[in-house]
């Protein structure tokens, strides 16, 4: 007989994980329409102008980081929108009153987070391979890189959710701190081509270290040491979970 919490468990991962695949045309397909556009202008018009990049093609330089700036952004919408939901529709008092621990209730909102943001990240691959010759130079370095970030954005959404009072609330951090920090992460450019100054504050952009750890997984060419890359990403990883645990035990901004 299976455990009750793992039962809790499977239940609301595959309720998070059937949220998104039955909207697919809304959660899967627009982010391969503009990765594809990113390559065909980026990758294909303005790189062929650019050339080279730290030794590689500008399609393969940008490459992991488009993948990796799709699996943040799709693992973070998803909890964000699909927790703050359930607040809204109040179902969240019923999950909490359900003798379901805290932390089962956190990690199936964060594996609904994870299971979309891999999907997308799939899918973006699959894209990609019809530009560029994808190489990969270390699979477990790929692998934990792109789960981790996924598990650390599906955190920060499940904060945001938290705090957010109204939907409008759910829009505003990935506008103006989410979309700005990816974008400044290293994803079209290498931050060695910054001046001393300008390096240094771009390495308190934690989104920096993922797509150069991610970047070293399929090229082998990181400008960050990948023990650091890791130490923050673990970091975040282990505050946003204890935040995101400390409020659910308070019942902090669970009651709409």
């Amino acid at each position: 007989m299976s455990h009750p919490h793992y039962i809790a468990f499977s239940s609301l991962l595959r309720k998070e994980i059937t949220r998104f695949s039955r909207i697919w045309v809304q959660t899967l397909v627009p982010p391969a329409i503009t990765m594809t556009l990113y390559f065909l202008i980026f990758g294909n018009l303005v790189g062929s102008r650019i050339g080279q990049m730290g030794g590689f093609s500008y399609m393969e330089f940008i490459m992991p980081g488009l993948i990796m700036m799709s699996v943040i952004t799709n693992s973070y919408s998803n909890v964000a929108s699909s927790f703050y939901s359930a607040k809204f529709q109040r179902n969240i008092e019923e999950l909490l009153v359900a003798p379901v621990p805290n932390v089962l209730i956190i990690l199936g909102y964060i594996g609904g987070g994870v299971a979309r943001g891999l999907c997308v990240g799939a899918i973006v691959t699959a894209v990609a391979l019809l530009f560029v010759d994808i190489q990969v130079h270390n699979p477990w370095v790929l692998v934990s890189v792109v789960v981790l970030s996924s598990v650390l954005f599906s955190l920060a959404g499940l904060l945001n959710a938290i705090f957010a009072n109204s939907f409008d609330d759910i829009s505003i951090i990935p506008t103006f701190v989410l979309t700005p920090l990816t974008y400044l992460g290293g994803v079209f450019y290498s931050i060695s081509m910054l001046p001393g100054f300008w390096q240094g504050v771009s390495k308190l952009n934690p989104i920096v270290y993922m797509i150069n750890a991610f970047r070293y997984g399929f090229l082998g060419s990181s400008d960050i040491g990948l023990g650091s890359a890791f130490a923050v990403i673990l970091t975040f990883v282990a505050l946003f979970f204890a935040i995101a645990y400390h409020l659910i035990n308070k019942g902090t901004g669970l009651r709409h």
